[in-house]
């Protein structure tokens, strides 16, 4: 079955969009199935700097079809500036579709966002305030406004009305003024205008396309462990960025997924607050950070980095059934004397292997490493897995040992012919 799940199998930012931007020359489908403008993804072309939020990174190439899944809520605004910038760096995109189903994202949600966040005080979830998590309560709620109403004007204004009339009621409770229903529906009906050319119902057509043996990428956002259910909640995202969200974002059935790519790094970050027990709170965790300038694409906020941590990694590996590992940034840790990765917690005086579940749990989850010789030199241009150094080549076997996942891909640097496919077999199902 030629489908292909791409998820990242951390706390997100594990450089994801490289990776289908890399694979998408051979995709006819690339299709984002959760989150919204809350996620980013860089891809490097040439001197081309790409960012995108809500765009497929494999929109870049004019064969593929790029698709916003039902799963996703879109803010217009962005969407349309992404669309804009994309195209004026980079004419002749592939198609776009965003699901009639998908939901729509309101400056309602973003003050909310705010609001909420701010009310939180010390326990702040850390959100980017871009109104995601609002706007899944909304669908929830089923009070949320989805795309193939928001470009019905006549339906769009009387479901507006509705809701706004409700939310301005929210607003007056956190002291902020009403929005102004007739400026408020002026200026979306225009982004609907230009939304409508887009939008479709597109899951019959990716069946279709699945049943036609067309090659289907589902693009995941974010990461394993900010996954509603399975992540480390409350410190999570709203969606399902684990394998099984291309499913419930898409409507292709399991039986179709033919195969499953995590993404993770060679050590680990994360952006928000929340658990993460190989933090480094030292000159080694900021040496990390520069030199793999983990700063966030949608906030520029600089990211938390620790030793890579095994345990939650093959945890994340069987929530995701994965076919196989895509380890980027290996070129980071180059001219570390020793790497160091986590193989078990200690919990109030016992080793565990297991994953918390709850976040009073993890207050007491200290981990314990493993050390292993490290590398030195400039990597980027290895393009054979003999060409890496043996202590990287090391390292990448201990992690297979240990998450009993074998590695498919390498990443050594941000461009696209810094990557080695080492189980070609392992990419299309």
């Amino acid at each position: 079955m030629p489908t292909l799940v791409i998820v990242g199998a951390q706390w997100g930012d594990e450089a994801k969009g490289k990776l289908v931007d890399v694979l998408s020359t051979e995709a006819d489908f690339v299709v984002r199935f959760s989150g919204g403008n809350n996620a980013g993804h860089t891809v490097i072309v040439g001197d081309d700097v790409f960012k995108f939020h809500l765009l497929p990174a494999g929109i870049l190439y004019p064969h593929v079809t790029a698709v916003l899944g039902a799963g996703m809520v879109v803010c217009p605004v962005s969407l349309l500036e992404e669309i804009d910038r994309t195209k004026a760096m980079r004419p002749g995109l592939g198609k776009l579709v965003v699901s009639s189903a998908a939901h729509v994202v309101f400056p309602y949600h973003r003050l909310l966002d705010q609001l909420e966040e701010e009310a939180r005080g010390k326990n702040k979830i850390g959100t980017t305030s871009r109104g995601i998590g609002p706007a899944y309560t909304d669908k929830v709620q089923r009070t949320g406004i989805r795309m193939g109403e928001f470009v019905d004007p006549p339906v769009f204004r009387e479901r507006l009305g509705e809701v706004l009339a409700v939310k301005n009621k929210l607003l007056a409770m956190f002291g902020h003024p009403p929005l102004d229903f007739e400026s408020l529906f002026a200026e979306y009906n225009a982004y609907a205008e230009r939304m409508a050319p887009h939008v479709a119902s597109c899951e019959g057509m990716l069946q279709d396309a699945v049943r036609n043996g067309q090659k289907v990428m589902f693009e995941g956002a974010q990461g394993t462990f900010l996954d509603l259910d399975h992540g480390t909640y409350p410190y999570v995202t709203s969606s399902h960025p684990i394998a099984g969200g291309a499913c419930l974002g898409t409507g292709i059935g399991p039986r179709d997924i033919g195969s499953v790519l995590g993404v993770c790094k060679s050590y680990a970050t994360r952006v928000g607050s929340g658990p993460f027990p190989t933090e480094l709170l030292d000159d080694t965790g900021d040496r990390i950070r520069e030199q793999g300038h983990e700063y966030g694409t949608t906030t520029g906020r600089p990211r938390r980095c620790g030793w890579m941590d095994l345990v939650a990694l093959k945890h994340s590996c069987r929530v995701n059934s994965m076919s196989g590992l895509v380890i980027t940034r290996i070129d980071v840790l180059s001219g570390f004397d020793r790497i160091r990765f986590a193989t078990k917690y200690e919990v109030q005086g016992s080793e565990s292997t297991s994953f918390p579940v709850c976040t009073h749990e993890w207050e007491q989850v200290q981990p314990v490493y493993e050390e292993m010789a490290g590398w030195g030199g400039n990597i980027s241009g290895a393009r054979t897995w003999e060409d890496l150094p043996s202590e990287a080549r090391d390292y990448v076997r201990r992690i297979e040992e240990f998450t009993e996942t074998p590695a498919a891909i390498l990443s050594i640097g941000p461009d696209r012919s810094e990557t080695i496919v080492l189980r070609p077999d392992l990419v299309w199902g």
